[in-house]
C-alpha cells in the first residue's frame, strides 16, 4: 500500500514505558542509550535552511513558512533531561526526541516527566556487507569509464553523460563510515561539507588510531568512488560533477554498527543543507521483526519519508539476505518513498546474496537493481589501485549516482515523480516481482518518462478547491493519484470495489501539501473498475479506474 509519506510520524502508536526485552536492545555496557519523546515542542524556535533547500521542497509543493519539521527540540525540556544527570548525544526535530545515555535508574524518571510521550532503544544499525575481489592496477583501456565502462552501461548512465548529464549543480548526501579522499579519483571532487556525527567534528576520514586499526573509513570510502571517481581511462563514477555532502554516520569498530540516531541526524543535517538526493548503503535487522518491515515502524524508516516529503530523494540498500535465513530486505528498505536497490551481475542476473521482498503489507521490493556483484571501485588503502567488491552497498551507490542525473535533466520534478519515473522505466516495470523489483535501472530511459503533471493551481488559492485525478487510467501496475486540498485539511482516500468493497486505505491524515501525490499498487487484485474516493473536510469526490493486467 502507498501512501502519503510526510508525515507519518504523527500517527505512530505511543506507549508509555518500554519492557526490559526490549531494553536490553538499548544497552551499552552499564548505560542505555535510548530515545525520548517529547510531546510537543514548546518555546522552540526554528532552524536556518539554505536556499537549496527552499527551492528543491517548493518542488515537492512543501510550505516551509512555519513548517513544524524545522522547529528545534524544545531548550526547556533539554535542560530538564539534563538536570537529571543525563547525557544528551542527537536530537532530531523530525522525531520531536533526543537519544541520551542514561542508568537504567534513570529511566524511571523520565517516564514521570509531563512532557514526555515515550522512551524507545536506540537500534544499532549495520552497513550491507562488502564482499572483496582482487585488487587492479590502473589499466590502460582506451575509453573513458575504464574498469567502470560495464556498469556504466548496464544502466544507461553514459547516455546522460553524451547528452552533457554529469551531476553538476546537484547536491548528493552520503553517509556511511567515513571517506578517504586521498586516492586520485577524487582530485577534483567538490565537497561542499562534511560533519563527522560520531566525533562532533567536520573530518570525515580517519581521526584516531582505533579507527586507523579498524579501516574505519574503508567502506564509505569504496562506496563513494563508485559515484564521485573522476580518472578517465581507469575508473569514472556515475555523477562525478555533483556538489558531496559527506556525512560520517557509523561507528565501525562497533561490531560495524552505527547508531539509528547518527542515521537521523545526518539525515536532517544534510536536508537542512540542500540535499537533493541522498544514497545509503546501510540497514537493519537483527531487532526488528518481518512483521515490523511495513514502512511504518524502524526509526529510519520513517525518517527517510519524512525526507521524501521534504523533496529529497533517498536511495538505499536492499540488503545482502538473500542467502541467509532472514532473506527479505532490511530497514530502510521497507520505507514507501524509497528507492531500494538490489544487486544484479555483469549479465544482469541477480545476485544470491541481494535481499527479497515484500514488505510485510505486501508491496513489492526492491524497485530497482544495479550491478553489486564484482562492482568496480578504488583500493580505498591506495592511493592509485582499483579492485572490485560485491554487495548491495555498491549496487546503491550506482542507481543515487544515476539519480543525481536524472535530478539534474528534470529540475523540476518532485522527489515522488524521480522515483516513479526510475521505477516505471525500469526493465521489467510491467511485470515486476519480489526479486529483480521494477527490474535493472534504465537512467536515460527514466527522463523521457511522462510525468502526469497533475493539477494546475497557478493563480487559485489551495483553500478555494479539492479536486482528485488519477493517471495512468487504465493503469497496470501502479496508479499515480492527485489530491488537492488546503494546508492543514483533514484528508482520507480510499479505494472500493465497484460494489462498495473497502479495498484499501491511501491515506488518513492531516495535509501539508497543496498537491497530494498518491500511489496505489494493488495486490493479488483481478482486473476491473474500482473506484478512489478522496475526502477533504466532508466534501467527497470519485474517480472511477480500471485495472487492466
Amino acid at each position: 500500500m502507498y501512501q502519503l509519506f510526510f508525515l507519518l510520524i504523527f500517527s505512530f502508536a505511543f506507549s508509555s514505558g518500554i519492557n526490559s526485552e526490549t531494553l536490553e536492545f538499548a544497552r551499552r555496557g552499564d548505560q542505555y542509550r535510548i530515545w525520548i519523546y517529547f510531546k510537543d515542542k514548546v518555546d522552540s524556535e526554528k532552524i536556518g535552511i539554505s536556499q537549496k533547500t527552499n527551492i528543491r521542497r517548493q518542488k515537492s509543493g512543501v510550505v516551509s513558512s512555519h513548517l513544524w519539521l524545522d522547529l528545534k527540540i524544545s531548550s526547556t525540556y533539554k535542560t530538564q533531561i539534563e538536570e537529571l544527570g543525563i547525557e544528551i548525544i542527537n536530537e532530531s526535530r523530525w522525531l520531536n526526541a533526543v537519544s541520551v545515555l542514561c542508568q537504567k535508574v534513570s529511566i524511571e524518571s523520565i517516564l514521570k516527566l509531563s512532557f514526555v510521550k515515550k522512551i524507545e532503544p536506540v537500534i544499532g544499525y549495520k552497513k550491507p556487507k562488502l564482499v572483496f575481489g582482487e585488487e587492479i592496477e590502473p589499466n590502460s583501456r582506451d575509453y573513458d569509464y575504464g574498469n567502470a565502462q560495464a556498469q556504466i552501461e548496464q544502466i544507461n548512465v553514459h547516455e546522460l553523460h553524451n547528452a552533457g548529464y554529469t551531476g553538476e549543480n546537484v547536491r548528493i548526501l552520503i553517509m556511511d563510515t567515513g571517506f578517504d579522499l586521498t586516492h586520485n579519483v577524487f582530485a577534483n571532487i567538490n565537497v561542499i561539507d562534511q560533519w563527522d556525527f560520531i566525533n562532533d567534528d567536520n573530518e570525515t576520514a580517519n581521526e584516531t588510531s582505533s579507527e586507523h586499526s579498524n579501516n574505519q573509513d574503508y567502506h564509505g570510502t569504496a562506496v563513494l568512488s563508485t559515484i564521485a571517481a573522476n580518472t578517465p581511462g581507469e575508473l569514472m563514477g556515475v555523477a562525478f560533477d555533483a556538489e558531496f555532502l559527506l556525512a560520517k554516520t557509523e561507528d565501525a569498530p562497533q561490531e560495524y554498527q552505527l547508531e539509528e540516531d547518527n542515521y537521523v541526524a545526518g539525515l536532517e543535517w544534510g536536508e537542512a543543507n540542500g540535499a537533493d538526493v541522498v544514497s545509503t548503503s546501510l540497514g537493519y535487522l537483527d531487532w526488528y521483526t518481518y512483521e515490523d518491515l511495513d514502512g511504518n515502524t524502524a526509526v529510519t524508516t520513517n525518517a527517510v519519508d519524512i525526507a521524501v516529503g521534504l523533496g529529497m530523494v533517498c536511495v538505499t540498500a536492499a540488503g545482502n539476505e538473500g542467502n541467509d535465513d532472514w532473506y527479505y530486505i532490511i530497514t530502510p528498505a521497507d520505507a514507501d518513498s524509497v528507492i531500494a536497490v538490489g544487486a544484479v551481475n555483469d549479465n544482469g542476473d541477480i545476485a544470491s546474496f541481494s535481499s527479497h521482498g515484500p514488505t510485510y503489507d505486501g508491496r513489492i521490493k526492491p524497485e530497482v537493481c544495479a550491478r553489486g556483484y564484482q562492482t568496480w571501485c578504488i583500493n580505498p588503502n591506495s592511493t592509485t589501485t582499483y579492485t572490485r567488491m560485491s554487495g548491495t552497498s555498491l549496487a546503491c551507490p550506482l542507481v543515487g549516482g544515476a539519480t543525481v542525473l536524472i535530478r539534474q535533466a528534470q529540475p523540476d520534478w518532485s522527489a515522488m515523480q524521480v522515483r516513479e519515473a526510475i521505477i516505471m522505466t525500469a526493465s521489467i516495470s510491467s511485470n515486476p516481482d519480489n526479486t529483480y523489483g521494477y527490474g535493472i535501472l534504465n537512467a536515460a530511459a527514466a527522463i523521457e518518462y511522462d510525468q502526469f503533471t497533475g493539477i494546475n493551481d497557478s493563480g487559485v488559492s489551495p483553500s478555494d478547491f479539492h479536486l482528485l485525478s488519477a493517471y495512468p487510467n487504465p493503469f497496470n501496475p501502479a496508479i499515480k493519484i492527485n489530491v488537492s486540498s488546503s494546508l492543514g485539511a483533514h484528508l482520507i482516500v480510499d479505494v472500493f470495489s465497484i460494489n462498495g468493497t473497502l479495498i484499501d486505505n491511501l491515506y488518513s491524515g492531516i495535509t501539508f501539501q497543496k498537491i497530494n501525490k498518491l500511489y496505489w499498487h494493488p495486490q493479488n487484485l483481478s482486473s476491473g473498475v474500482y473506484l478512489i474516493r478522496s475526502e477533504l473536510n466532508n466534501q467527497i469526490l470519485f474517480q472511477k479506474v480500471t485495472l487492466i493486467k
